[in-house]
């Protein structure tokens, strides 16, 4: 995430904008009946779980936490027989529950069926961890203890607090410590342009002189855009300006009920205006594009669009963690199921929009360990305060859907809508992703949970122009915020484009740092020659409106 985050195992990284596409937390566990629901399976499994209970009973070696599970590392879980008892009986329990789904996916049911039944149990373990319990928890008793028994006072404090404001979710983070405009989104910058749906910044130059080609960057509709744009030092604009670039930025604005109509075709046709408004500036014929997540959908949307009209506005395009192909196998998968997907419109229609805290909640869910139960702890059974995170003040600073391009990634999700042609029409365009021939720049994360690297790497073979892959070893948000300077991670270049996924890694050499390293020459050497920076930002057509951050990324709305 940043130079000091990969080596930070207490603040975990939170999933970004692709709970566009998820509807809500499933209400059956799926496969996992279906492999109940067998006799034999099951009572195999009783058997076993039995036998295991019995060896835990008599006194076992056998049965241990992972290694990288912190919530047994206090000592009482080895030391103490009741305590090490307690937790072999959870492991085992949890095992037996995650066998039964293996079970299932090995009889062959649909990986959509195995990935609800693991997000069921996944919930459902986390929930049950003796951990989550005071008494249940040797260091939440021993802090009680210790601060004679303050701690359960302020922990008591925290979960009514929660309860009241934070809709019974702990809290993740001091929202305090930080602001947008003040110590978040501080690239020097103006608005240039602004309609009821984005403003556009474009930011200061930082070199005497830049390249004559714009790049134009489409964030995700769902989050603030600012995650691209953190503190000094770890803003992928930043960065970008340091590199001789023309740097413009989206910032969507964040839609109500009242805009809850918005769709693929607003969004795409804020982009082409937003291309339009960098051209006029720039004096540059096209410019170059970079898509982030859902982001990189609506950009391809458009793509195809100027292809079948012969526009020529786009240079190249470069992706970040995107998924095209929605066939390859992820946990959001777990979402899309027919039953609940219509549930899910209907709500999102009769509210107008899906809520930043109900696209939060459910994605909290699909980590619970790490996003629900670790604060569990240690804010309502510990009384500590959150802490102090920047990537984490960000996620909590969330944004709504439109219900419309809800029911549109809904399709894209039930029906792998993109990757049919003539499945989707946007902007009057039939969406045909073969016809795409721009250059093209494709990311995808390691140990991406959203957006599996092997399924982002699908772009390279559904668009038709030349294409470089790179594999950053991070996670989601991780890949997207990690800048250059960090030992510890590293990214892998260079392999031979083809179908398969795991020959191009086998071929890939493993680089340290982080993938803008590898980004920024590829987009320099498609960004034009040297012309000397503009002294003032805009131009007379699009004059400054305001200093950046702009207003839509505070929920402003200018008269």
């Amino acid at each position: 995430m940043t130079a000091q985050l990969d080596s930070s195992p207490a603040r975990p990284v939170p999933p970004l904008d692709d709970a566009a596409v998820a509807p809500s937390t499933p209400s059956r566990v799926g496969g996992l009946v279906g492999a109940a629901a067998r006799p034999r399976v099951l009572a195999s499994e009783t058997v076993r779980l039995g036998r295991d209970l019995g060896s835990i009973v008599r006194g076992t070696d056998r049965i241990a936490p992972p290694a990288k599970d912190t919530r047994f590392t206090d000592p009482a879980w080895s030391s103490n027989p009741g305590y090490r008892r307690l937790g072999q009986a959870y492991l085992a329990w949890g095992s037996s529950l995650t066998r039964l789904v293996d079970r299932y996916e090995a009889d062959g049911a649909d990986w959509r069926d195995v990935e609800r039944a693991r997000f069921a149990v996944r919930a459902l373990t986390s929930a049950m961890a003796p951990t989550n319990t005071l008494f249940g928890n040797p260091a939440a008793l021993k802090r009680a203890f210790d601060t004679g028994g303050l701690s359960v006072l302020r922990g008591m404090g925290r979960l009514v607090n929660d309860l009241r404001h934070n809709g019974g979710m702990p809290t993740q983070t001091d929202r305090s410590a930080y602001a947008v405009g003040r110590n978040l989104g501080v690239t020097k910058g103006s608005v240039i342009y602004r309609d009821d749906v984005i403003e556009l910044i474009q930011y200061q130059p930082a070199t005497a002189q830049v390249r004559q080609r714009p790049l134009v960057i489409v964030p995700p509709p769902i989050g603030r855009f600012y995650f691209l744009d953190l503190q000094p030092g770890r803003s992928l604009v930043e960065y970008a300006v340091g590199q001789g670039l023309q740097v413009f930025l989206i910032s969507w604005r964040n839609p109500t009920r009242k805009q809850g109509g918005w769709n693929l075709d607003t969004y795409a046709e804020r982009v082409r205006r937003a291309i339009g408004v960098a051209r006029e500036i720039t004096g540059s014929p096209d410019v170059n594009t970079l898509g982030f997540c859902a982001g990189g959908i609506i950009q391809t949307t458009l793509l195809n669009h100027l292809t079948a009209i012969d526009d020529h506005s786009v240079h190249s395009a470069a992706y970040a963690v995107t998924l095209l192909d929605f066939a390859t196998r992820a946990p959001l998968g777990a979402f899309s199921g027919r039953r609940l997907l219509d549930v899910a419109r209907l709500s999102s229609n009769v509210r107008g929009v899906i809520t930043a805290r109900s696209l939060g909640s459910v994605f909290s869910w699909m980590r619970p360990d790490d996003l629900i139960f670790n604060y569990v702890v240690t804010q309502w059974l510990m009384g500590e305060a959150p802490p102090a995170f920047d990537i984490l003040a960000w996620n909590a600073d969330g944004t709504n859907l439109p219900a419309a391009l809800h029911e549109q990634f809904q399709q894209i999700l039930r029906d792998n809508a993109l990757v049919r042609p003539g499945a989707m029409t946007v902007l009057g365009t039939p969406v045909d992703l073969a016809s795409i021939t721009v250059p093209t720049f494709v990311t995808g994360a390691l140990t991406d949970h959203l957006t599996p690297w092997a399924g982002c790497y699908r772009t390279t073979q559904l668009l038709s122009g030349p294409s470089t892959f790179v594999l950053s070893s991070s996670g989601h948000i991780q890949s997207l915020v990690n800048p250059p300077g960090n030992p510890k991670a590293s990214y892998f270049t260079g392999g031979q484009v083809g179908p398969d996924p795991e020959d191009w890694r086998a071929s890939a050499e493993r680089q340290t740092g982080s993938w803008w390293e590898a980004w920024a020459p590829w987009t320099v050497e498609r960004s034009g020659h040297l012309v000397d920076a503009p002294t003032n930002l805009g131009s007379a057509v699009h004059p400054p409106r305001e200093a950046a951050p702009g207003c839509y990324v505070v929920d402003k709305v200018p008269a």
